[in-house]
């Protein structure tokens, strides 16, 4: 399993270091962030954080946000499609899951039929309960899930077959369970699955390790274990599933899209942007808040690393029975 991933995403799992100095500012008036879910979840969050770091450092005049949930991110999609001329302002922020829910046919498209502009973040995958839970390891999740898998209902911020559901399986299958059992509840952004823990109905979320964090600080969850190949600092008393002996790590990556068609001038300002956003503060700050892996990845080598991701993830659903 941890092969499979690290194969498909290992360029992600690296800090990038990338040297400005002497770079000029880019000049780009405004961004119009495009989040393809809901308020709380990893894209509300990597879209946010970025148009605070930019506009902070004064890369970026202006940013604005509008969330636009629906068909697990296929309507942001279409939007951006069908309405490229007026949106060469627009950035779209996506992740491994463009690439999942295109394979199992969530929606039509691929990142094939928009413009990749760069893979910005790295974040890890983790597994939490709420504060008062009875469930204190991933062990105990096991020991549930082995005795009866109908007995642990885990939540997660995508669709079945999805990013949330596929980390959960793969945890599952690490620990030498069938990871085809999981009793998965899927919800259409992360607000609304980490309601659906906070009430109950929810044993366990399996979400990104920033959202985690976040929702840890405010003391409404307990973060069992996260997918890195080490801990974090910004969580240091929060184990692997390696270190506890369960073979697998997963890194999703986080990154922005533009219209089909969009302008060679207006990606370079883009890529400018977002590159020369790396040496700055502002990002320093978000970036250490959210615990995000840096990464790099523009223009022709994001297209290049989604191309291989596709073909990785691919094989490896194909093998947990998700196509």
């Amino acid at each position: 399993m941890t092969s499979v991933f690290k194969k498909g995403l290992g360029v992600i799992g690296t800090s990038i270091a990338i040297s400005l100095s002497g770079a000029a500012m880019a000049d780009v008036d405004s961004i119009h962030f495009l989040i393809p879910g809901g308020a709380g979840g990893g894209w509300d969050g990597t879209a946010r954080g970025t148009g605070e770091a930019l506009t902070k450092a004064g890369l970026v005049g202006k940013a604005s946000f509008e969330n636009m949930s629906g068909g697990g991110g296929g309507k942001a999609i279409a939007y951006m499609i069908e309405n490229a001329e007026s949106n060469e302002g627009t950035l779209m922020v996506n992740s491994t899951p463009i690439v999942i829910r295109s394979l199992t046919g969530v929606f039509p498209q691929s990142f094939r039929d928009l413009t990749p502009i760069a893979g910005t973040i790295g974040d890890y995958a983790a597994l939490v309960v709420s504060a008062d839970s009875d469930i204190n390891s991933f062990q105990d999740l096991v020991d549930i899930y082995n005795n009866d898998p109908s007995e642990l209902a885990i939540a997660g911020g995508s669709v079945a077959g999805g990013m949330d559901h596929l980390v959960a399986a793969m945890a599952m299958k690490s620990a030498g369970a069938d990871p085809l059992n999981v009793n998965y509840l899927p919800f259409d952004a992360g607000g609304e699955a980490m309601a659906s823990l906070l009430s109950g109905e929810a044993d366990a979320l399996s979400t990104g390790l920033s959202e985690a964090v976040a929702l840890a600080e405010q003391g409404e969850v307990r973060i069992l274990v996260h997918t890195g190949g080490e801990r974090v600092d910004v969580v240091p008393n929060v184990p692997t599933l390696q270190e506890q002996g369960f073979d697998a790590t997963f890194v999703n990556w986080r990154g922005f899209f533009g219209a089909p068609g969009l302008s060679e001038a207006k990606q370079a300002e883009y890529v400018k942007a977002l590159g020369d956003m790396y040496a700055t503060d502002a990002w320093e700050e978000v970036r250490a808040r959210n615990g995000w892996v840096n990464i790099y990845n523009p223009g022709a080598a994001f297209t290049s690393f989604l191309e291989a991701q596709e073909a990785e993830i691919g094989g490896l659903m194909k093998e947990l029975g998700f196509i």
